[in-house]
Order: structure tokens, then C-alpha cells, then sequence
């Protein structure tokens, strides 16, 4: 398994880490049960951020720019079904 790889695997997993904390946030029934997995949740936000950061300065996770009429259209699409 090259670096690459191993990346991704590793940023797949911190993904699924974050998924279960957050819902460890919204459904726990205490305070402290709430503010031990928010705390969890951040941290494990940090630590996606900082793995997208390394493969995305390696190339590793590109990303490309959407043109602005395709945003505008969306945006006029979602947000007449808000009202």
C-alpha cells in the first residue's frame, strides 16, 4: 500500500469517526454526555482537516472550481422550495 492509499484510508476512517461522534452529540440524553462527545466531535474535525490539508497539498485530494452560473442556479432552485 503506497502513502497515497494509506491516506485515504485513514481520512475514510477519521470521516467515519466524525459521523459516529456527531451523532453521539445529537443524541445523547445528558449534559456531560452531550459536551464529552462535542469535545470528541471537534477534535476529530481538527484531525480531518489536518489529513485533507496533507493530501491536498500533495495532490493527493483535488478539488476543481464550480463555474458561478451553476451555483446561481442552485441556489434559485433550493431556495424557492424554502418559502
Amino acid at each position: 500500500m503506497n502513502d497515497k492509499h494509506l491516506m485515504e484510508n485513514i481520512l475514510l476512517l477519521e470521516k467515519g469517526v466524525c459521523d459516529l461522534f456527531l451523532h453521539g452529540t445529537i443524541e445523547s440524553s445528558t449534559d456531560n454526555v452531550h459536551q464529552t462527545f462535542n469535545s470528541a466531535l471537534n477534535n476529530a474535525l481538527t484531525m480531518q482537516d489536518t489529513i485533507y490539508d496533507k493530501m491536498a497539498a500533495k495532490g493527493w485530494y483535488p478539488t476543481e472550481q464550480v463555474e458561478q452560473n451553476k451555483v446561481a442556479s442552485v441556489k434559485m432552485k433550493f431556495g424557492s422550495q424554502a418559502q
